[in-house]
């Protein structure tokens, strides 16, 4: 079966980053397993299940800290778009730059204003700050202060995708199904024109891992299914971030609009 995998030709939302994935409709063949009585499937079924939620429990509680402490997240999709932002979100500061072939994108939050630089990644605006209307920009990419939207790695999709886990100390490991993570900040996958996931993307490994204190602080994807390889790590938790206002900006252009998040800007 041929897989390719290319970077989304920059079509970035506020803090989001893209990989393009296209496949021919064709499915992978299903392994072939020695046949199991149905009272031992079913036994080990129920302990997969129980691994999994505990593992997955770790994970949410490990996220925690986005709603508690400032935090640095990095984000890297097979070294050629990364994004580093600097949140505070208990005092609505975020710093952020997302970095892709052909540019750089940076982005300011202070309270309930945003601030976008597109430099020639965009389309149509030009190359100095604005500020945007938040009421206009798209509900899936838009950044907020707000519980359950205010995470600048995007790990939340992540957990939500994930298919069996298992801990074995500050380590968990398991699959993920990409095709249900989604678009929004930090990591995403879309599809071709025409192309399908795999069905090996539906279990596409990942490894995480927890510091001494429980937090996520990195959630790794090789490349793998057609897949190229993805990161997100956390650090500099509890660390000053401080936003400069943009002197001069301008309101952003209506051209700005349909390009930020998958599949604007072209």
């Amino acid at each position: 079966m041929t897989r390719r995998a290319t970077l989304a030709g920059i079509s970035v939302g506020l803090l989001l980053l893209g990989c393009s994935v296209g496949t021919r409709a064709e499915r992978d063949p299903e392994p072939r397993t020695a046949p199991e009585s149905t009272a031992s499937a079913s036994a080990s079924a129920s302990a997969d299940a129980a691994a999994t939620a505990e593992a997955v429990g770790l994970l949410r509680a490990g996220t925690a800290f986005v709603n508690q402490t400032s935090f640095r997240s990095d984000v890297d999709i097979a070294s050629q778009i990364t994004s580093l932002s600097h949140t505070d979100n208990v005092n609505k500061r975020v710093n952020a730059t997302i970095t892709a072939p052909g540019g750089t994108i940076e982005i300011r939050m202070i309270d309930d204003d945003v601030y976008l630089k597109a430099g020639q990644l965009l389309r149509g605006v030009g190359d100095q700050w604005m500020v945007l209307d938040p009421a206009r920009v798209p509900a899936g990419f838009a950044l907020s202060f707000a519980p359950g939207r205010n995470d600048s790695g995007g790990s939340g999709r992540l957990i939500d995708a994930i298919v069996t886990a298992r801990a074995d100390g500050r380590q968990i490991t398991g699959t993920i199904d990409a095709s249900r993570i989604g678009v929004g900040n930090g990591i995403s996958f879309r599809l071709d024109p025409g192309g399908v996931f795999p069905d090996s993307a539906r279990r596409h490994a990942f490894r995480a891992m927890l510091d001494t204190e429980g937090r996520l602080v990195s959630f790794l994807m090789p490349e793998a299914s057609g897949l190229p390889s993805a990161s997100l790590r956390y650090s500099d938790f509890g660390s000053t971030v401080s936003v400069v206002r943009p002197a001069g900006a301008v309101v952003a252009p209506d051209a700005l609009y349909p390009q930020l998040g998958m599949g604007g800007g072209g």
